[in-house]
């Protein structure tokens, strides 16, 4: 199926855009921005040149995503988030060759009105609470909140609390997957997945 593009949006020639995509108004994707398959990019979003979405990602409204952003498959970006790509910008001096990279790897999520400062990684699966400052790097599988942005806990791929029992054993409460809880973080047992 075909990218759906609505009328007010602007698509420059050189973007990339996937198949089943769906670019909502006001959006503006600019030459050299990848989207890939079956994404959706809300009322008024922005890709710069040089950001990349992956697949069956879901980008809410009035988020720009700028030069240097990488956003895995899957990954879920509230309304508002806001990306960063220069640490100490100002007007008058050019800093372009200064961006940062930042990665949100697979299947991450960003909440309503969350700031991602430039430079760091969001982990698989990490859930970032609605209105929280990320200025380091998140965990796969983390939960954090709050200004700045600290770990209150972990969270399944489904997005649901994992309780760890003395052993670091948690089960999914959505699906009843098991994760282990260990000193590299928290791994699913592949095993015990429900696919949805």
């Amino acid at each position: 199926m075909p990218a759906q593009i609505a009328n007010s949006a602007i698509v420059e020639v050189g973007a990339q855009v996937g198949e089943g995509t769906a670019i909502w108004h006001f959006c503006h994707v600019m030459r050299g921005a990848v989207v890939g398959r079956d994404c959706v990019l809300g009322m008024g979003c922005s890709v710069a040149d040089g950001a990349k979405i992956g697949n069956r990602v879901r980008v809410q409204n009035q988020v720009s995503i700028f030069a240097g952003v990488t956003l895995e498959d899957d990954v879920f970006c509230g309304p508002g988030v806001v990306f960063t790509n220069v640490t100490n910008p100002r007007a008058f001096i050019a800093r372009k060759n200064e961006f940062k990279p930042t990665r949100v790897r697979r299947g991450a999520t960003l909440g309503a009105n969350s700031t991602i400062v430039c430079g760091v990684t969001i982990g698989e699966y990490a859930l970032v609470g609605a209105g929280a400052v990320v200025r380091d790097d998140v965990p796969a599988h983390a939960l954090v909140v709050g200004v700045p942005a600290k770990q209150i806990g972990w969270v399944s791929r489904d997005g649901e609390r994992l309780d760890f029992d003395d052993a670091g054993c948690a089960r999914c409460p959505r699906n009843g997957a098991r994760y282990r809880l260990g000193p590299d973080g928290v791994a699913i047992d592949e095993a015990s997945e429900v696919s949805p």
